[in-house]
């Protein structure tokens, strides 16, 4: 990699992070009606006079607000800005940008509605009188950012008052994550609770949060040991003391964290970069842990800890080590579990629920839906996974579904579920419907260090893509372009990569392997009218060309291309190096991501007029593509011919192909033909078909012709919304993929992943 000053890899990421927030529009998030507003009549059931019935049930009975209107699935993040990240107090306006990114979260991770409140008031006291007027409008409180002591009374007055959940995140979220990797790090460890000595460092909210959570989870109040800033919190200390801090003060003559860490069994850190030394923790108990959480810059680096004592079990907030403590395994599914079960509050019951979800989340390595989230990586608990990983997609089901439970059961619930194990399965169902579903992807393409080409290397979406992927996989960029271009681009974009230092450059004007290149394209193409002044000529201008000879000659795993020109003539290329006749392309395959759910579309590029062959090979390639994303495919083979109400062409064509893939036993749902509107409603399809073989909606629509499914694809994208993951190539082992113009650097990055796959991941 090459070498930045910390000062420039500052700024780099500082004007990333600006470019973040302000394009294409400022900010993180929106407001989206959830009801049609069409015409008159929707006008008069949406507002007057129609919404007076709603207010009327509302004012007779509060509950129906959960029924009528969003509040049973809307959050407020409140913060004055006080105690901002690692910002201290920079106050309620710049605080913003950080609270709408933690109800970015709510919505990404637990499909949580959520508005962001700044509030311009000091006063604890009169925030919390603020925070309480609200109740009317939210189902939940997550306080955020509010410094302590002030934290502690503004959360004991919003509970005390009302009868929603209210939940300060920096405080119960660290505590709740720090439980349960603490639990897990114990079982490692051989010790437990009752026995164990703690040291920590640091007497913030977060700290003392952590404390009582400990406590209640066995820990010895006579056991813990808490420094701050001023030393050790002692009996008869005055200086910076709070109640919070008081109630672990220590009958002792010792002062500082040197003299009391003997013999710890814990070391927990919420403070500050460097305040644990490598020969403190030499002094501790045998398998130590070390929950190092300070960010960006923990109590102690792990190297060294591990350099004095290599049994040592580490956390950190980061997330470039092993076991990250993130409140983002807790606080989206907690407040889940609370608003479905209409939870009045969120007690310590279901804080030890979450706990244990998570705690035993990560225990379970060899569930299968872990499997299918991180295809080919190894899950095993341990010192170095001891909580599981913020994308896991078990987290919504196991602890949202925990903390339901506990709610009920101890009696704070005004909505109990009827059927758990229902609720357990929507909230499985919900995870794989986001855009969480290239996370499978992604963790199976870091099993391999694959090698990528990109054949337009010059393009800056594929630069800011290069560096994606070096940051975020363990792929190989290789870019095919001039080298005085890519780093001038890199320069102008404020990218820290450059060509040769950070990735293998491909020079198409003057590279020593020419001449190997164009005599194995002139050997591939002799007996189809390629003459060696071609095949030189085409080496030296074709960079798709150049791609698929580095593939061909195993100087690269797999090829990206398309980001320009026409489909069918990079495809082209491809066929003359990489296709053959066990080895060819059967399709393109796009997975549009809507918001009710992926939707997986062929074949979009490749065969233009498919034979039933051809449709048949394509429906079995989608198929197998489906499964990497954690999927079960349940495919409809679409056209205007509806289970054979036409005599048509392509109505035929689909029919055979329904034979042809009936003649063999398929590991997969397939029914056709059928309109699009059959195969994705499935009451609709059952009235046309009674006994039809599918059951439920279809994730994947086989066209019979391209125009369809092309046609399909781009109202999809410009008019419904959809993300476009693909064009996915079938047929090529994954040797290539040619992408559409339109793709962006997030898309390549998605691309890299699924060409970063090993075939043998996906059959």
């Amino acid at each position: 990699m090459s070498t930045e000053t910390p000062r420039a890899a500052r700024e780099i990421l500082r004007q990333a992070a600006l470019t973040y927030h302000e394009t294409p529009r400022p900010g993180k998030l929106e407001i989206r009606a959830t009801k049609p507003l069409a015409n008159g009549r929707d006008l008069s059931l949406a507002y007057s006079p129609g919404v007076a019935e709603a207010c009327l049930e509302i004012r007779d009975d509060p509950a129906n607000a959960s029924r009528y209107t969003a509040r049973g699935n809307l959050v407020a993040v409140v913060s004055n800005g006080t105690a901002v990240l690692g910002l201290g107090d920079i106050g309620a306006l710049a605080s913003k940008p950080v609270m709408e990114g933690k109800a970015v979260l709510f919505k990404k991770f637990a499909g949580i509605d959520c508005f962001d409140i700044e509030v311009n008031e000091s006063d604890p006291e009169k925030l919390a009188d603020i925070v309480c007027a609200l109740e009317p409008t939210f189902g939940a409180v997550n306080l955020e950012d509010i410094k302590a002591p002030d934290c502690f009374v503004v959360e004991s007055i919003c509970r005390e008052r009302m009868r929603i959940p209210v939940f300060h995140d920096d405080q119960h979220g660290t505590a709740i994550v720090v439980g349960a990797a603490a639990t897990n790090a114990l079982h490692v460890a051989g010790k437990a609770f009752e026995d164990i000595k703690i040291v920590s460092t640091g007497g913030g909210a977060a700290g003392i949060a952590c404390l009582n959570m400990l406590l209640k989870l066995g820990v010895r109040r006579e056991n813990v040991w808490l420094c701050d800033i001023h030393g050790l919190v002692h009996e008869g200390r005055a200086e910076d003391m709070n109640p919070q801090k008081a109630a672990y003060a220590q009958a002792t003559e010792l002062r500082t964290l040197d003299e009391v860490i003997d013999g710890a069994d814990l070391f927990l850190g919420l403070s500050g970069p460097g305040v644990l030394k490598p020969e403190q923790v030499a002094r501790m108990a045998g398998s130590p842990i070390i929950f190092a959480l300070a960010n960006p810059t923990p109590e102690i680096m792990p190297d060294e800890a591990r350099a004095v004592a290599p049994d040592a079990i580490i956390a950190t907030g980061r997330s470039d080590f092993p076991n990250q403590v993130n409140n983002v395994l807790c606080f989206p599914f907690i407040f889940r579990g609370a608003l479905d079960v209409g939870a009045t509050e969120i007690n310590d019951e279901m804080a030890l629920a979450c706990i244990d979800g998570i705690a035993a989340l990560a225990r379970a390595t060899t569930s299968a839906e872990a499997a299918a989230a991180y295809r080919g990586e190894q899950l095993t608990f341990g010192p170095d996974y001891l909580i599981p990983k913020p994308f896991d997609p078990r987290l919504s089901a196991t602890v949202s579904t925990a903390v339901a439970e506990a709610a009920m059961a101890s009696g704070v619930a005004a909505r109990p579920l009827e059927d758990v194990e229902a609720y357990r399965e929507k909230l499985r169902s919900s995870v794989f419907r986001s855009a969480l579903l290239m996370r499978p992807v992604f963790d199976a393409a870091r099993t391999a260090s694959r090698r990528i080409v990109f054949a337009e290397g010059e393009d800056e979406r594929v630069l800011r893509a290069a560096q994606a992927i070096l940051e975020e996989t363990t792929e190989q960029p290789i870019l095919i372009g001039r080298p005085e271009v890519i780093g001038a681009r890199c320069e102008r974009a404020g990218l820290k990569i450059r060509p040769d230092t950070d990735f293998t450059n491909v020079n198409p004007e003057n590279d020593p392997r020419y001449r190997d290149y164009w005599t194995t394209y002139q050997e591939i193409m002799a007996r189809r009218g390629v003459t060696p002044d071609l095949a030189k000529a085409i080496m030296r201008t074709n960079t798709t060309a150049i791609g698929a000879i580095m593939v061909h000659r195993e100087e690269a795993d797999s090829l990206i291309c398309g980001t320009f020109g026409e489909y069918r003539w990079h495809l082209n290329y491809i066929e003359q190096v990489l296709g053959n006749a066990d080895r060819h392309p059967v399709g393109a395959l796009s997975m549009m991501i809507l918001e009710d759910g992926p939707l997986f579309l062929a074949d979009t590029h490749v065969r233009s007029d498919p034979t039933a062959a051809q449709l048949a090979e394509a429906t079995v390639g989608a198929a197998r593509h489906v499964k990497r994303f954690g999927l079960v495919p349940n495919v409809a083979l679409c056209g205007r011919s509806q289970f054979g109400n036409q005599e048509t062409e392509t109505a035929r064509r689909l029919r055979d192909a329904i034979a042809i893939l009936d003649s063999e036993p398929r590991d997969f749902c397939y029914e056709g033909e059928m309109n699009v509107d059959s195969a994705l409603d499935a009451e609709l399809r059952e009235r046309v078909f009674p006994g039809n073989r599918m059951r439920g909606a279809a994730n994947v629509l086989i066209f019979a012709h391209a125009d369809a499914a092309s046609g399909v694809r781009n109202i999809l994208k410009m008019k419904g919304g959809g993300l476009e993951v693909g064009p996915i190539l079938m047929g090529l082992g994954n040797s290539a993929h040619i992408v559409t113009p339109s793709i962006t650097p997030r898309g390549l990055l998605n691309m890299a992943a699924i060409a970063g796959t090993p075939v043998a991941h996906y059959g």
